[in-house]
């Protein structure tokens, strides 16, 4: 990701800043088989004198190698194998590159050739280990069935979309869509203009029968304005509660089930120089979902859905009894959480550095990754039980699609059985379908999908609001901006009013 930055500041100072060699024109280019210790930078300074001009290098390559497969296929600029084939453009053809290319706005697709059948753009925010394990076994099913596509996975980090999100919304606006995206199943589609910008994919799922084996809470979740807009290729539960065993067992503890235990649990943790809960807080989503989680776990089911669709008023005191718990859970967290995003929350856990993170089951592919479920475990999150939070990962077709035959292949594939299977075992979560195999899952994982697919078919189902599903985007946004204040002022008075007037502003007049 340095690069990606670095790369931002060169695009706003070009030609301010390029040395005298680099603007000189030559034509042609050159092979280039890469040395121990090269790297697209080294490159980039040996041949132009300008260490950011490396993507031009790898565009370069991947060109060539779609004529000529003894050319390398660059797919991360950070790695670069010793004895690869690579193509160094001339420096006219560098500079030519550099002046239109923008990574920061997703266009990776010029960094990449073409197959016969052209590409396929795929945008998401899946690049942590867990999350791109899951989807890349999806890709790989799609590249053998479709050879003659330029399959690209075009990632941008940041948990829960944060940063993909806005730069999504600006292709979308341009004319230059990605072919399909990522979004959370839900009212997250109306932040995407849908009846201007995304294909309803209705006949798709009707087409491939994923409709008669689609849980009836999605399918009545996914439908927007009358139509589908979302594919969903899996269910997320958002209510977990990870904990480390060692560490309980240690402290002489057991599982809290209620926030009186937590809390007594955290005095315990803390007293003992153990962090109690691991959070981390910079991708921008984890207060809002720690926080949703506590008020479900305080008011609970009923009342929490009351306060999305206006039967309960959040002048309702066991608001203001949410926000003290949050108050007061805070206060059992690691100090460094604004430094560390939801995968460093979890990884506390799974080093032996804390004892908890309440985190979506996504936090089980870090789990899987890191061999660790022989320590590492779930519960509810406290006050929860009887409860399942729903988060749905999919994809839209956009309108505009560059490719659409190929966005719809790759949509029809997210419905199958066997990519659901394969997708679900690395990513954490339970598929979209209701036939899928658990016990032909890995066996140290069996355990978790099983509980979590029966725990679906019996508890009581509740949309997540900071990921999509609960509420429209405007009223999602000022509910994440208020829970993030109020972990700074710790101000519960003025949190409760600013969720009233939220509600208000969002077509729920508050008593």
């Amino acid at each position: 990701m340095k690069k990606f930055l670095a790369v931002i500041l060169l695009l706003m100072l070009l030609g301010g800043i390029l040395p005298a060699s680099f603007a000189s024109a030559q034509t042609g280019g050159e092979d280039y088989i890469a040395q121990a210790d090269d790297s697209l930078s080294k490159l980039a300074d040996k041949f132009y004198g300008d260490i950011n001009a490396y993507w031009a290098i790898m565009s370069a390559t991947n060109q060539a190698n779609a004529e000529d497969p003894s050319y390398a296929k660059i797919e991360n600029p950070d790695v670069i194998e010793v004895g690869s084939k690579l193509r160094i453009p001339s420096e006219e053809d560098a500079v030519a590159f550099m002046t239109t290319f923008d990574p920061a706005e997703g266009d990776v697709g010029a960094l990449f050739g073409s197959g016969a059948k052209g590409q396929l753009l795929v945008g998401n925010w899946w690049t942590s280990g867990g999350e791109f394990a899951g989807i890349n076994e999806v890709y790989k099913m799609y590249r053998t069935e479709h050879p003659d596509v330029e399959l690209i996975h075009a990632g941008i980090a940041g948990g829960g979309g944060t940063n993909f999100k806005g730069a999504n919304l600006n292709k979308l606006i341009a004319g230059d869509p990605y072919d399909t995206f990522m979004l959370h199943a839900g009212l997250e589609a109306e932040q995407y203009s849908p009846d201007l910008y995304l294909q309803p994919v209705d006949d798709i799922l009707a087409e491939t029968g994923a409709l008669e084996v689609m849980p009836e809470d999605l399918k009545a979740l996914l439908k927007v304005r009358g139509n589908t807009y979302t594919v969903p290729l899996n269910i997320h539960r958002g209510g977990v509660m990870w904990t480390n065993t060692r560490v309980l067992e240690k402290a002489g503890l057991t599982v809290p089930t209620n926030f009186d235990e937590f809390f007594a649990a955290c005095e315990t943790l803390k007293s003992q120089g153990v962090v109690p809960l691991g959070l981390g807080i910079s991708d921008g989503f984890e207060l809002s979902h720690t926080f949703e989680d506590v008020l479900l776990g305080t008011v609970g089911a009923d009342k929490f859905s009351g306060l999305w669709n206006g039967s309960v008023s959040w002048t309702d005191p066991t608001v203001a009894q949410a926000l003290e718990n949050f108050n007061k859970l805070l206060d059992c967290t690691n100090e460094d959480r604004g430094t560390i995003g939801w995968v460093g929350g979890i990884e506390l856990v799974i080093n032996d550095q804390a004892a908890f993170n309440i985190m979506g089951d996504w936090a089980y592919g870090e789990v899987l990754v890191n061999n660790a479920t022989d320590y590492v475990t779930w519960n509810p999150a406290p006050g929860t039980q009887g409860t399942f939070f729903l988060v749905s990962d999919g994809f839209s077709l956009t309108k505009e699609a560059p490719n659409k035959e190929n966005a719809i292949e790759f949509i029809k594939l997210l419905t199958r059985k066997d990519a659901q299977e394969a997708f679900n075992q690395n990513k954490g979560s339970i598929c979209a379908r209701t036939d899928c195999d658990y016990n032909t899952f890995p066996a140290d994982r069996r355990a978790y999908f099983q509980s979590t697919a029966d725990d679906f078919k019996t508890a009581r189902i509740i949309p997540m609001v900071t990921h999509g599903s609960g509420a429209i985007p405007s009223w999602a946004t000022q509910f994440g901006d208020i829970v993030i204040k109020f972990a700074s002022d710790r101000d519960v008075a003025a949190a409760q009013a600013a969720f009233v007037l939220a509600a208000e502003d969002a077509g729920f007049p508050q008593q």
